[in-house]
């Protein structure tokens, strides 16, 4: 059953502005007019989401070629960002999130079930934002391992 609180195709996404792990920031607005795969996960350098940021890595080519900007943001600060882009020879958008706005704006923080118990955190979640700046798939929920396949099959590439 859908969650009436979560974003919904044709919802407007939530704008932001954050740090990335070079010393920039990235607003979603300046990348009006590109698709943009905006993504949340728990934590850098784990083995999880260590596997996502690499898939979503190796396919950025092809992502890129149907005009799709890639955007990975965590909670963790953009220092450990740059640590975990340099260990896993990353090359997507990197993005920290310390204060929880915009994953809370996504509803990709909150409750969620880790090992059969309730517990407050980030709920791995991906968003394609069209060149219009609307979402046109939201998905909660979703697996580090095979998502980026899922994805690419969901979009049609």
């Amino acid at each position: 059953m859908p969650d009436s609180n979560r974003l919904q195709p044709g919802d407007q996404a939530p704008d932001f502005t954050l740090p990335d792990d070079t010393g920039g920031s990235v607003s979603l607005s300046s990348l009006r007019g590109r698709k943009v795969i905006v993504y949340f996960y728990p934590a850098a350098m784990t083995p999880g989401c260590s596997k996502q940021a690499c898939d979503f890595t190796e396919s950025l080519d092809s992502l890129e070629s149907h005009g799709y900007t890639v955007l990975g943001i965590s909670p963790d600060a953009p220092e450990k960002l740059a640590s975990f882009r340099e260990r896993d020879g990353l090359t997507i958008g990197l993005l920290s999130d310390p204060d929880k706005e915009v994953l809370t704006a996504y509803r990709a923080y909150g409750e969620k079930k880790l090992y059969g118990k309730v517990v407050e955190g980030v709920i791995r979640s991906t968003f394609v934002v069209g060149e219009d700046g609307k979402v046109e798939l939201a998905q909660y929920n979703v697996r580090a391992t095979g998502h980026v396949a899922k994805l690419k099959r969901d979009l049609g590439l």
